[in-house]
């Protein structure tokens, strides 16, 4: 047994040093037992590292991670925003509004009208000068650029009046309304305000977490609201004090947005502003609307140009075609922009002096691509003009009767 033990012993040391056989095994003894410690410290701490560096949402064993940042992105994207999140408040003279009334309004399934209500007045103000209504808007820059929605500040009689998050007051110039979308930018003489990131709208996910804030019922401001997209694309039609208005591609969120929300921000987890809170469903629960940022940011493109928001305008109404439209007009295609008139004079399919009436097209035409982009139900031509600015030359493939032509518009502006 000894000597079994003896040739096991030089059989383990025999490429060691000659110097000693028994020094050299408790050597390798050492070796082993520290390679193995590190081996167990390294696994450790990679793990750790793995465990705290994984994206929220990603699957890696730690299932507090994820409910951690689930439960506290809120509270730290409210946090941050808050003090960039403003309300925009709405005053009249009442004297110069004819049959004025704070009763409700009917403005169909969706709406898109500031906090209206005339029982507050501005003690600051002459006696005929009160409240009518409230929205909301958030700082983009630092010198007080503020982004809303048009129809927050569409009023060119009223005067506006932005209270920031630390309770200061200033009056507010509107710079520039869009002509053709929902939005508009303000003013304000003020410097080293805070802001808030404008993030990327074409990156949103269906299902994805997101934060409105805004001045609800034009009373309770930096009211906060979360949910989650619920709808990518949409089109709808709202309601406004002076018409309706149709808009298209915006995000549906199931995040309560309020009357007086209106111009507020929609954020991600990561605090950029993805969407502007523009429109509710009034015969439905927890359905809003935001018009997405990436259209807010060819907005401000534009006015940084050109000194204000410039939009196309190629002067149609139309219809997008599909399988009802195309049998009730007896049509050869199923896709497409068809020119219609509306009801009465004064909504004619093809308007007067404007780029498409100078290209020749007529009520009925369907308008089939614009620069060989096909027109369909995922594709409006509204949708497709955003890419255009005005006096842009574009090739149209037009369908009149059964014939199929090509022609060039110059487009014109929208006012």
């Amino acid at each position: 047994m000894t000597n079994n033990m003896e040739t096991q012993n030089k059989s383990l040391t025999s490429d060691l040093p000659e110097q000693s056989g028994k020094l050299g095994l408790n050597q390798l003894t050492l070796i082993v037992l520290l390679s193995f410690l590190f081996g167990i410290a390294g696994s450790f701490f990679g793990s750790e590292f793995l465990n705290r560096s994984t994206t929220p949402g990603t699957s890696n064993g730690g299932v507090q991670n994820i409910q951690v940042n689930e439960e506290s992105a809120p509270v730290e994207v409210a946090k941050r925003a808050a003090p960039a999140v403003v309300s925009i408040i709405i005053s009249k003279d009442l004297n110069k509004i004819p049959g004025y009334s704070s009763a409700p309004f009917d403005f169909g399934p969706f709406s898109i009208y500031p906090f209206l209500n005339n029982s507050d007045s501005d003690s600051e103000a002459t006696p005929n000068i009160q409240k009518v209504g409230g929205g909301s808007g958030f700082i983009i820059s630092s010198d007080g650029l503020i982004a809303t929605n048009r129809h927050v500040v569409e009023d060119t009689t009223a005067t506006y009046t932005v209270l920031t998050n630390d309770g200061k007051k200033y009056d507010a110039k509107v710079l520039s309304r869009d002509p053709v979308n929902d939005l508009a930018i303000v003013k304000i003489e003020a410097t080293d305000l805070p802001t808030l990131p404008l993030g990327d709208s074409a990156s949103i996910q269906l299902g994805q977490k997101v934060i409105a804030i805004g001045n609800a019922l034009g009373e309770y401001s930096n009211s906060v609201t979360t949910g989650v997209v619920s709808g990518i694309g949409r089109s709808i039609t709202a309601g406004t004090t002076t018409g309706s208005e149709h808009l298209e591609g915006v995000i549906q969120t199931d995040a309560a947005i309020n009357p007086g929300n209106s111009g507020g921000p929609l954020l991600d987890i990561g605090g950029s502003v993805i969407g502007i809170n523009t429109a509710i469903a009034s015969q439905g629960q927890s359905l809003g609307f935001a018009i997405p940022i990436n259209d807010f940011k060819k907005d401000l493109e534009s006015f940084n140009k050109f000194g204000r928001i410039v939009k196309p305008f190629l002067g149609i109404r139309y219809v997008l075609v599909n399988e009802t439209i195309k049998e009730e007009n007896k049509l050869t295609v199923d896709y497409g922009a068809l020119i219609l008139k509306g009801t009465g004079a004064s909504s004619p399919g093809v308007v007067a002096g404007s780029a498409a009436a100078k290209a020749g097209l007529k009520e009925g035409d369907v308008i089939l691509e614009i620069n060989g982009n096909r027109i369909d139900q995922d594709h409006s031509l509204a949708s497709m003009l955003k890419d255009y600015n005005p006096n842009d030359v574009v090739k149209m493939k037009v369908l009149t009767g059964s014939e199929t032509r090509e022609i060039t518009v110059t487009l014109g502006e929208s006012k």
